[in-house]
């Protein structure tokens, strides 16, 4: 089986939010095979199905000023931010032909952290009984929410490499005062690059869920994008 991995390069919310919305489409359809994208999005807080406003700490004259935008999403979950720094990926994936119970996915995709955090850079990470996402000690070092429509996959997760953990003040991430949030960078002292990061996502993505090929694209300027 083939994953198509798209590289969105740095594209605002809204723009990436239409593409992967074109690609399940397709997908639902046979019209084309799984996708995993991966993007960094400009500053942007994106609410859940479950969220609830009070969680946005930012008031909406310091959203402006800040140029932060604010988006309410299908997905599960509760309140989350992406930012320069975060690698976000979509999957676009047939539930069917990959993991016929949404858990069971939600699982894996959790189990492809944990064995790139530990195989590649000897940090322990792992789920937690209670919360969605991968964890190190007792901070969240990648978040998880997606949606399903019909059989397919969307939205995903967030993995902080070199974000700007501060940012993370600005709301009540996924709902839990008492954890903080870490990244590759301060766990390691110097963050790797992007693009290998992405690669190597890409390649356990593929190895946990039995892709035999992968179809790599460039980063390429799309319509909204940051740069």
């Amino acid at each position: 089986m083939k994953l198509d991995v798209r590289d969105l390069g740095h594209t605002a919310y809204q723009a990436a939010l239409d593409q992967q919305t074109e690609a399940a489409e397709l997908r639902a359809q046979e019209q084309s095979p799984d996708t995993l994208f991966f993007v960094e999005h400009p500053p942007v807080i994106t609410l859940g199905r479950g969220a609830r406003l009070q969680d946005i700490l930012l008031s909406e004259a310091e959203r402006r000023r800040l140029g932060v935008e604010v988006h309410r999403v299908s997905r599960g979950g509760l309140v989350t931010y992406h930012g320069p720094g975060q690698l976000v990926g979509y999957p676009i994936v047939h539930l069917y032909e990959r993991a016929r119970q949404v858990k069971q996915f939600v699982y894996r995709m959790e189990e492809v952290f944990v064995h790139l955090l530990g195989e590649e850079y000897g940090i322990s990470a792992y789920h937690h009984r209670n919360d969605r996402g991968i964890w190190v000690g007792s901070e969240k070092i990648a978040a998880i929410g997606i949606a399903v429509k019909n059989r397919v996959t969307f939205h995903g997760f967030a993995f902080n490499v070199s974000t700007d953990l501060s940012h993370f003040g600005w709301i009540v991430p996924c709902g839990i005062t008492d954890r903080g949030q870490t990244s590759l960078e301060r766990l390691l002292g110097t963050a790797p690059p992007m693009s290998l990061v992405k690669r190597q996502f890409a390649e356990y993505f593929a190895r946990e869920f039995g892709y035999s090929e992968l179809s790599f694209s460039e980063p390429a300027q799309a319509p909204g994008d940051s740069d």
